[in-house]
């Protein structure tokens, strides 16, 4: 029997619902031969594909980016800054920047 909403229904009894069951076939196992067959998308994705994805993943580049360095402070000074929470990187950076006379 059809109802309005076109639906098939016997007697006004809904069919029971299907457990969804995963192939295994669908995802194989990711062994080491099949990663050494493994390609990054740019290498064998057609350029139309390519084309939606306009710039590489990850932040912007910045147009003055910083440099990792290692440097000892005194503890002092290090927890100093690290009293006014987050961002005290950013105030560090900022003072040694006053304290070299860069202007922003």
């Amino acid at each position: 029997m059809t109802g309005k909403s076109g639906s098939s229904k016997a007697d006004g009894v809904a069919e029971a619902k299907r457990e969804f069951v995963l192939d295994d076939d669908d995802a194989p196992e990711l062994t080491p031969e099949r990663m050494a067959q493994a390609r990054f998308g740019h290498e064998v994705l057609p350029e139309y594909v390519l084309a939606q994805f306009p710039r590489s993943p990850g932040r912007p580049r910045s147009p003055s980016p910083k440099v990792q360095t290692t440097v000892r402070f005194d503890a002092e000074v290090i927890d100093y800054f690290k009293a006014g929470g987050p961002g005290w990187q950013s105030r560090m950076n900022q003072a040694l920047r006053q304290a070299a006379g860069f202007t922003d």
